[in-house]
């Protein structure tokens, strides 16, 4: 599974952060996430699901 993050659609909520930490983080400059790499640990990969999916602009998606 990987995690690819859309800049243009991320508002820096925070959801994903909260949903799955250690596998999105936030930006300083502008609060908005990015993950250090795409490819999702096998054992980590619900928390990928639901960070996706309780993202409000829809801006993760994994594969």
């Amino acid at each position: 599974m990987h995690i690819k993050i859309d800049d243009s659609r991320c508002q820096g909520h925070g959801l994903c952060r909260l949903s799955a930490p250690g596998l999105f983080f936030a930006r300083e400059e502008d609060g908005h996430a990015y993950v250090e790499g795409e490819a999702v640990p096998a054992d980590r990969e619900a928390d990928a699901q639901l960070a996706a999916d309780s993202c409000p602009e829809l801006a993760i998606r994994v594969d």
